[in-house]
């Protein structure tokens, strides 16, 4: 069951967890303080250390923090979360430059990307972010006298939804009565609602999408249809991403063409 678990949250920690046995034997004094501590060590080396220089090889680049761009949580860059693909990385750099041009001392808040390894490989619960051309990124949002801010409603980044008002298109209503449960089922991810003074800005994600859909290398775009409508966006790379997802009201999908 960890061997499962660490493979799903993060790609290589089941590998690592099984060698972390084999080096400590099973009758060695204090076995388990030993096999942890082995596998803590062989994971922070292997991740920050051995990772970023093998991912290349299938094609995939660490995403770096810089003065424009950082993950939401460290979470993300321990889980080996944070890898892209070289076109994909240079555009999200070229968008939260541009971004923080427009609005000095915002940044771009990415959240899942992909893994650093193999085409196909599940980093769940995504159905997409397989390939290494596919990222999410928070929402923008803003203090109570305007003032755009980098903090965030919710500790994950997920699961604190920018609900439909009563006169838009209620897209999460449609899918949840259609038997599409896990639709919402994000609002369980949140591990705990933050910065409760904050709200949505419209006018900081806006720019943000704009930006998002004039680069050259994105393809497709996900935001949920209410937010497309109050935002007033209209171009064919915004796609809907149909009831078998989850919605996209919290965060920001897009990817590589």
């Amino acid at each position: 069951m960890l061997f499962i678990l660490l493979t799903i949250l993060t790609q290589i920690g089941g590998i690592i967890y099984l060698i972390s046995i084999v080096l400590i034997r099973k009758k060695s004094d204090r076995k388990r303080v030993k096999r942890l501590g082995t596998f803590i060590g062989l994971y922070l080396i292997t991740t920050f250390f051995i990772v970023p220089y093998l991912a290349p090889i299938f094609g995939r680049v660490k995403i770096e923090d810089s003065d424009t761009l950082r993950a939401h949580s460290f979470f993300y860059k321990l889980a080996n979360r944070n890898y892209v693909r070289k076109e994909l990385n240079q555009s999200i750099k070229r968008i939260s430059s541009n971004f923080e041009n427009d609005f000095q001392g915002m940044k771009i808040v990415y959240l899942d990307a992909n893994f650093p390894f193999i085409d196909g490989f599940p980093l769940l619960p995504h159905l997409s972010h397989n390939d290494g051309k596919k990222i999410d990124i928070t929402l923008i949002y803003e203090e109570a006298n305007l003032q755009l801010t980098n903090r965030k409603p919710s500790v994950s980044g997920y699961g604190i939804y920018e609900n439909p008002t009563d006169k838009e298109y209620n897209q999460i209503d449609i899918c949840k009565k259609s038997g599409n449960w896990q639709y919402d089922f994000p609002k369980y991810l949140t591990f705990g609602k933050i910065n409760s003074d904050i709200r949505f800005s419209k006018k900081g994600t806006g720019k943000l999408v704009g930006l998002i859909l004039a680069d050259k290398n994105i393809g497709k775009l996900f935001i949920e249809p209410h937010l497309k409508s109050r935002l007033g966006l209209k171009n064919e790379k915004i796609r809907y991403h149909g009831c078998k997802a989850v919605r996209h009201d919290d965060h920001i999908h897009f990817q590589l063409r």
